[in-house]
């Protein structure tokens, strides 16, 4: 889908970017996100820091600097979790995956743990990053940054020729990247023949790694993101779809999800990311859907691989795919501390959009929870047993988890939703071109006294927004829209269809 860009000072409508920091401090203020540290939160890191510095070698802690590892983010990204190593072998491949060893930094029942607990996950912003940790540990000593030792949790992943992972092996190690590789960047040069050797193998490896997903019965889908761009000082939107080196950046980190979930399942202790398999009533309903969208789906294939045959750059598939989220509900994590808590289906399904069962692991400077996996699947393989204040914290952090995802959640939505209406609010009155992802029909209450017209979420192309209009399309379809309305100081957009 083509990159389309608005920016909130239009010539003839300029936004204030200081009004819009004012009102997303309000929400923040509103949502009862922790923000600013607690000074001995901040002492704490400070400490930790110095602690660490200069002491990284010792018995327990194997020097991987010969090792080239590089990483890959976005370009501003500064809290950088993981870096790699990729290699070929006489049997298939080795990939080396160094994640961040927060841990060192914040000991479990720690003052720093107690905070990361209350914030559960970073959170993001239009203007600003609420990071789970302080800066001291997630953007400078903790962050695989280039040309820095850096302590890490090193998964050496070995595999054959058809990428399938064949053994696992996890140290805690001193590493150094030695460069830090932006999506865009690296994607211009695979485009054009060319590439860093790491990303070459990288692409490979990740079309290895797709062939698999597609053997379990993997699903995923691929959906243009929404993003908020800083731009000096203005902020603009922009439709965004994932490019291919990104998705195969992500099967190495569910690969490596996949891997300590295994771990942990075999050791009896740990924590699961879970996701049931879609009902039957869901999966009826996006039969109906894509038969209406004239995209029918095969009555002998998989969800998953009929997703992989969708476009989004066709607008009946985007609105199919929009639809399939249907498919995708009821994430949540599974905590256990013996064999007999884990459910039996778990050790087949545990994620249905995965096909495999599986745990996050990969971001602990942004994420609770992949400390503590991390922290078990060390044990685990290196056979030392979990320590008490370590099985003791297990399970507690399934609910940190779905408290603090759903405040942080509902804080970003509302966010990008005072984004879209200032977006608009330039546009008032002009007529917009759009797809139609989702619709309403219209419906009144049985004393007939209120009711509530047929309605439509249109994604508009530019700007790049998503809202509600007046409409009796149809999903799938393409129409214009008039901004009637746009208010970013209580955020409300308000769009009626204009008739072909």
């Amino acid at each position: 889908m083509p990159l389309h860009h608005v920016s909130l000072q239009p010539a003839h409508g300029a936004v204030a970017v200081e009004t819009l920091r004012a009102r997303i401090d309000r929400l923040v203020e509103r949502a009862a996100v922790p923000d600013a540290f607690p000074a001995e939160v901040l002492a704490a890191a400070d400490a930790a820091v110095a602690a660490v510095a200069g002491n990284l070698t010792g018995a327990d802690r194997s020097d991987r600097t010969d090792v080239e590892f590089v990483t890959l983010d976005p370009p501003s990204s500064t809290d950088l979790d993981q870096a790699m190593h990729l290699r070929r072998t006489e049997e298939g491949f080795r990939v080396l995956y160094a994640i961040a060893d927060v841990p060192l930094f914040v000991p479990v029942d720690g003052v720093i743990d107690a905070e990361a607990r209350r914030r559960g996950q970073t959170v993001y912003l239009p203007d600003r990053r609420i990071p789970l940790h302080p800066v001291a540990i997630s953007e400078a000593e903790g962050s695989i940054l280039p040309d820095q030792d850096t302590p890490a949790f090193v998964w050496t992943l070995d595999l054959d020729a058809r990428g399938a992972v064949t053994a696992v092996a996890l140290e805690r190690a001193v590493v150094r990247s030695r460069a830090k590789l932006a999506y865009d960047a690296v994607q211009q040069e695979l485009d054009a023949g060319a590439g860093h050797p790491q990303m070459l193998l990288l692409q490979e490896l990740g079309t290895l790694r797709r062939e698999q997903e597609a053997l379990r019965d993997g699903a995923s889908l691929n959906l243009p993101e929404q993003e908020v761009v800083a731009d000096g000082d203005t902020l603009r939107l922009s439709w965004r779809a994932p490019l291919p080196i990104e998705e195969a950046n992500a099967q190495i980190f569910l690969m490596t999800g996949m891997a300590a979930a295994r771990v942990m399942l075999d050791g009896g202790a740990g924590i699961l990311r879970t996701l049931p398999p879609a009902d039957e009533r869901a999966i009826e309903r996006f039969r109906v859907q894509a038969r209406a969208l004239g995209a029918p789906w095969p009555e002998d294939q998989h969800y998953g691989a009929f997703l992989r045959t969708l476009d989004p750059a066709d607008p009946r598939h985007l609105a199919l795919l929009n639809r399939a989220s249907s498919l995708f509900r009821g994430a949540d994590y599974l905590a256990f501390t013996t064999p007999g808590e884990i459910p039996a289906e778990v050790h087949e399904y545990a994620q249905a959009a995965i096909g495999a069962p599986y745990a996050h692991t990969t971001a602990p400077l942004r994420r609770l929870v992949d400390r503590f996996v991390l922290l078990v699947c060390h044990a685990h393989l290196g056979g030392t047993g979990l320590p008490d204040p370590l099985r003791a914290a297990l399970p507690l952090v399934p609910a940190l988890m779905r408290e603090t995802g759903t405040r942080g959640s509902r804080l970003e939505r509302d966010a990008i939703d005072l984004v879209e209406a200032s977006a608009l609010a330039a546009f008032a009155g002009r007529d917009l071109e759009g797809t139609v992802i989702d619709r309403r029909e219209a419906s009144e209450t049985t004393d007939q006294k209120t009711s509530s017209p047929a309605r439509a979420l249109v994604q508009l192309q530019d700007p790049p927004v998503t809202a509600w209009a007046r409409s009796t399309a149809e999903a799938g379809s393409v129409i214009r829209v008039r901004v009637a309305a746009a208010d970013p100081q209580h955020p409300s957009i308000t769009l009626e269809e204009i008739p072909a």
